[in-house]
């Protein structure tokens, strides 16, 4: 349900622009649908698509846990949830969070080993850096599995082949480590269901190889990917679950725990974008708009993320074709070559929806403009 545009110009005569609002009761939905839709999943929130401490309160209070891919995103998760009362067991850093980034660094493992967490590896020298550095970490190795239609592409840079996973495990049994189990990652926005499909299947594959060895696997996370409605293209969370369901119930009895990453799906139609038009021009007979942010800022996800986002006008009246781009002296600060706008004038303001994950997380103070300011809103 998007904020209404009264609520935005509200927000926006309050606060001024460029603004970056955060719908939590939209959050609270998505993660209600992911939990409906994939009841034997736990979600553990994926904090890079978005680190806000209040958007991580949040989705503890509803009863996700966390994966983290560095030190500051595992703090920021720790310092925000350390106070309230864990709602499952009593180990609630086990339970509450993931490091779910191959490789790290040793000063990394040495920080992480004091809270005994689940860490993901790929390869023999991380079960070194492990077992010399975080030796009362758990591990879940992670797969190579394929990344077909996925917007990112994570398979090329993370991932051990299925032929060599068993032998890893028993590396890192050898070496003293407790191998939990499996993990994965399909790509970001991806929209080719089968990955997943071929993913399980892999997984069950190097389980069952695993067992004829006398190795006990206990989980399997299934990472992120898990697509947000950007456009009509997108097909429901309903119809990916199905497959996944369907997959997780032949392949793996109920005892095996299943986790998931989903960042994107949670948070990025619980983003709004106000901007305000700061310059206009005609550019060989394009009308042309210069808005108080762009791809340094809440727009980054154009650069980082491989996303376009919609520029909307509050008035209305007759459109056309236009360029649309951000405050800095950067050619590369363009949001847009084609967005369908009306005439507007210097102090008008312009707002983009589903734009909550990886924009404003990457914000920077290029040429010294300031990142958007961060409401929180509740409705």
């Amino acid at each position: 349900m998007a904020v209404p545009k009264s609520t935005l110009k509200k927000l926006v005569e309050k606060h001024g622009t460029p603004l970056f609002v955060v719908d939590h009761d939209e959050i609270r939905r998505n993660y209600a649908e992911f939990r409906k839709r994939l009841p034997r999943v736990q979600a553990y929130y994926a904090v890079k698509a978005n680190p806000d401490p209040a958007i991580v309160r949040t989705l503890y209070e509803e009863g996700a846990s966390f994966d983290v891919a560095s030190m500051p995103e595992f703090k920021i998760v720790y310092e925000n949830i350390k106070g309230l009362p864990p709602k499952t067991r009593q180990d609630f850093i086990w339970d509450k969070i993931i490091y779910a980034n191959p490789i790290k660094a040793n000063e990394t493992l040495q920080d992480l080993d004091r809270y005994k967490p689940l860490v993901t590896y790929d390869n023999e020298e991380e079960v070194r850096k492990i077992r010399k550095h975080a030796p009362h970490a758990g591990l879940a190795l992670r797969l190579s599995v394929p990344n077909t239609g996925a917007m990112v592409e994570l398979s090329s840079k993370f991932g051990a082949a299925s032929g060599e996973a068993v032998s890893l495990i028993e590396t890192a049994t050898a070496a003293g480590l407790v191998v939990e189990g499996l993990s994965f990652h399909v790509g970001s926005q991806t929209m080719n269901l089968e990955n997943y499909v071929q993913a399980l299947n892999l997984a069950a594959g190097v389980f069952r190889e695993a067992a004829d060895r006398g190795l006990n696997l206990k989980l399997i996370d299934i990472g992120g990917g898990f697509p947000a409605p950007y456009d009509t293209q997108v097909q429901p969370l309903e119809v990916l679950a199905k497959r996944i369901n369907a997959e997780l119930d032949r392949l793996f009895p109920p005892e095996v725990e299943i986790l998931a990453e989903p960042g994107r799906f949670l948070v990025a139609t619980a983003g709004t974008s106000v901007a305000k038009v700061i310059g206009k021009a005609r550019r060989d007979g394009k009308r042309c708009y210069y808005l108080d942010d762009g791809v340094y800022h809440t727009f980054s996800g154009i650069i980082f993320d491989h996303c376009q986002y919609h520029v909307e006008a509050f008035k209305s009246g007759p459109t056309e074709i236009c360029s649309v781009f951000g405050p800095t002296c950067d050619a590369l600060d363009t949001i847009s070559l084609a967005e369908q706008l009306p005439e507007l004038k210097l102090g008008d303001y312009v707002f983009s929806r589903n734009i909550g994950a990886y924009s404003a997380a990457s914000s920077t103070w290029f040429n010294g403009f300031p990142p958007a300011k961060v409401v929180h809103i509740n409705r």
